[in-house]
């Protein structure tokens, strides 16, 4: 989608000629020389209109192409869907004074270029015409079919519906492309042509808004047009979002690349050469050249590495392209004779493709000079899936049995976003999920079947355990990895085999956020709190709401639904469920939403709301979510405490002698209520206690004995040696039942002679 200068919107940069766009994208053939992306120059003046080509003119090179490869009549349908198109934009143009038709055009060409069906070309010419005029989606789909229809609303943005701000209207048009990425692949491929080709004419743009235009494609279209297996479109995004962000580093950049091509120029030939003799010899027939590496790879890994340019060795690499998988590994042996291989840099992505279906071989020699060669060797089949991706294939897509691994796996991922749209109502969390998983610097794990699985690096046993499904992610207690019983947080590595251990009874744990990598680990399990702490915090709201009731003398019995229906009416929710819940999650009072029961009472219970007294909610300490004890103190049974209802929290247990909310007490009053323990807790709580010691052999060991003599339980641990080393602070973390638990334990400490204080840590 484009801006264009009608008064709707901001700036529209320039077109380019459609022949150049088709020249950059369409697949070179195995064997030719392989360029770089052109310079790109982010400040740079358009192209006056007279340099460009007609738009009669960009029309005739499109069916060109399209005579390639389509019938006669798909082609006339097509050239209706650009008259259409045409008329809809006329008098709309772009900043430069070239008429908006050619942008539509040119993703049309871009599109051709992949050899895209007859549906998506259509879609890709009438992609604005719903967003930019008067036209809908209705009128298309009457005019050009149903499925065209479908391409063009999952491509326009939500413009009609207000959002509270920038961020949550981008993530909104984000979940809803994606989700219609998910129903039909081509949604993406048209967006992708679409934004490429904005980005190739952002020069006319404002500096600020080229910014904000190049860091989305960085984030998202980027790493989706990288997932889905459309290297070359990866390649050219990546280095125009970073010319457009930051400008000089990537003039630097680029001009040292110029200047590296001749200085190194006798060492690449001189390997070339070496390469192109060794292989016939050997009777391989294949096709050698060298490749370099685009602007924005050599800038990250500067970064990343901590290198200078010169400490850069392999800008420059070679691809050998050969007829078979088995003359790839023939070739590989070659060339490790020829020259020595570095150890650990070999991978093998043909026997485990990467996930967007990538299939090579990679290897780093040392080369003639003692620097390092990458080189890359893979049959024409897998070099024409490493440019084009899922791309590639979209011409067989109708024969179920010809379907590639390449759509296998990018339909596996497609349906994963609808699993994490299942369990992610909200956009901007969806579009966090989908970010996680677009960026898989992949390890291949094995399930205890020989499965084999590819997750993001990082990824721990939990994640495995989403992927394989649902069910299991929900219901693991534990997991065997290489046969040996490992925790659950244990990240994994290349080659490890897998076995997750499950429960019925089990349920996702939060603290399993802390260290999940993929989105749809994550959204499932933030999915099971947010339906777990709805339910606890409509139990608590309950208790709560019915304690401020019964002050007043009223009983849930006498709570008719006619004055139900009043009140959930009053205050704007559906249910009484809903009701409970805000309560128990700190949106509103329940003392509030009493009175305002109260309110269309009868006199004498308007009388007994005067003389309301709020009874002490019982707190067992195991109330779930919705309940939670404070850390600041660590309340445990026997203390005097109090209870904060925070918005959003849920009601937070304080002793009553809490520093941490002294102010807070006196100011905001009506968040506080009256709270005390259940007589019988039905868990151990955490307590911290500093034990001072004379310092000696064994005493950690004599400290720990008396501890768990007491029957406590220690969490946690730390010992510091005070600065004359006489003396030693110890802090545990320990669990008791109560108060006379926790004095036991004290009085059991009391009698070792090296102890020589104790006190009991609120903080």
């Amino acid at each position: 989608m484009d801006n264009r200068s009608q008064p709707r919107s901001a700036a529209r940069a320039q077109v380019v000629n459609l022949d150049e766009a088709r020249g950059r994208l369409v697949s070179r053939a195995p064997g030719l020389p392989e360029s770089p992306p052109p310079a790109v120059s982010p400040g740079a003046s358009p192209e006056s209109p007279g340099e460009l080509s007609s738009k009669a003119g960009q029309f005739d090179s499109f069916k060109t192409i399209l005579a390639g490869y389509l019938k006669s009549a798909d082609i006339e349908r097509i050239a209706e869907a650009y008259a259409f198109s045409d008329e809809a934009h006329a008098g709309q143009m772009r900043v430069s004074g070239e008429e908006y038709i050619t942008h539509p055009l040119a993703v049309a060409g871009i599109c051709a270029s992949w050899k895209l069906d007859t549906q998506a070309l259509m879609a890709a010419l009438l992609h604005d015409v719903v967003e930019d005029t008067g036209i809908t989606i209705n009128d298309v789909a009457s005019r050009f079919g149903a499925p065209v229809g479908e391409l063009v609303d999952g491509l326009s943005k939500l413009d009609k519906i207000e959002f509270e701000s920038q961020e949550d209207a981008q993530a909104e048009n984000f979940r809803k492309m994606l989700l219609a990425m998910a129903r039909d692949v081509r949604v993406i491929l048209v967006k992708l042509a679409d934004r490429l080709h904005n980005m190739r004419t952002i020069g006319s743009l404002r500096s600020d808004k080229r910014r904000r235009i190049a860091r989305e494609t960085l984030e998202i279209y980027a790493p989706i047009a990288h997932r889905l297996g459309l290297n070359q479109v990866y390649r050219e995004l990546q280095d125009l979002s970073f010319a457009n962000l930051y400008p000089h580093r990537f003039a630097v950049i680029s001009r040292a690349i110029k200047s590296a091509r001749g200085n190194r120029r006798e060492g690449v030939n001189k390997i070339l050469e070496a390469i192109q003799k060794a292989l016939p010899e050997a009777g391989i027939h294949a096709q050698v050249y060298g490749r370099e590496k685009h602007v924005y790879g050599i800038y990250r890994k500067m970064v990343e590495k901590r290198l200078t340019f010169s400490q850069v060795l392999d800008v420059y690499g070679f691809r050998v392209v050969v007829k078979d998988v088995a003359t790839s590994y023939h070739a590989l042996g070659v060339l490790h004779a020829l020259y020595k291989p570095v150890p650990g840099k070999f991978k093998d992505y043909i026997a485990i493709p990467k996930v967007n279906g990538y299939q090579s071989l990679h290897t780093t020699l040392i080369g003639p000079f003692g620097t390092p060669v990458e080189l890359q060797i893979r049959t024409a089949d897998m070099h024409r899936i490493a440019e084009a991706g899922v791309a590639a294939h979209w011409l067989y897509k109708s024969d179920d049995s010809a379907i590639s691994d390449v759509q296998k796996k990018t339909h596996k991922w497609l349906q994963s976003l609808l699993d994490i749209q299942n369990s992610s109502g909200d956009p901007a969390e969806f579009l966090e999920h989908v970010k996680v998983d677009l960026f898989p610097d992949e390890v291949y794990v094995f399930t205890p079947k020989g499965r084999i699985m590819s997750l993001p690096r990082g990824a721990t046993a939990v994640d495995f355990a989403y992927t394989v499904h649902t069910g299991v992610g929900d219901a693991c207690v534990g997991c065997k990895i290489n046969n040996e019983p490992m925790p659950l947080r244990t990240e994994l590595k290349n080659g490890d085999l897998v076995e997750i251990i499950t429960s019925a009874g089990s349920q996702p744990n939060p603290g399993w956020l802390g260290f999940v990598r993929t989105g749809k680990a994550r959204a499932h399990i933030r999915h099971f709190m947010k339906t777990m702490k709805f339910e606890e915090s409509a139990a608590l709201g309950e208790r709560l709401l019915g304690q401020a009731l019964r002050a007043a003398g009223i009983n849930d019995i006498e709570l008719d639904s006619a004055r139900w229906d009043k009140l959930l009416r009053d205050v704007g929710v559906k249910s009484r469920s809903e009701l409970f819940a805000d309560i128990g999650l700190g949106k509103r009072l329940a003392a509030v939403v009493a009175r305002r029961f109260l309110s269309g009472a009868p006199g004498d219970v308007q009388d007994r709301q005067r003389d309301m007294r709020t009874a002490p909610v019982l707190i067992r300490g195991a109330d779930g979510m919705a309940v939670q004890l404070a850390q600041c103190c660590q309340p445990i049974p026997g203390d005097p405490i109090i209870g904060l209802i925070s918005k959003g929290q849920g009601l937070t247990i304080h002793t009553h002698d809490c520093k941490a909310i002294a102010k807070s007490r006196r100011k905001d009053h009506h968040d506080w209520v009256d709270v005390e323990w259940d007589p019988e807790p039905d868990r151990f709580f955490t307590v911290g206690i500093r034990v001072i010691v004379s310092n000696g052999r064994g005493i950690l060991a004599k400290v720990a004995a008396a501890l768990t003599s007491a029957d406590t339980n220690i969490t946690n641990v730390h010992t510091e040696d005070d600065e004359s080393g006489n003396y030693a602070n110890m802090e545990f973390s320990i669990q008791v039942a109560d108060r006379q638990h926790l004095a036991r334990v004290l009085r059991r400490l009391r009698h070792l002679p090296e102890v020589v204080r104790i006190v009991r840590v609120k903080s």
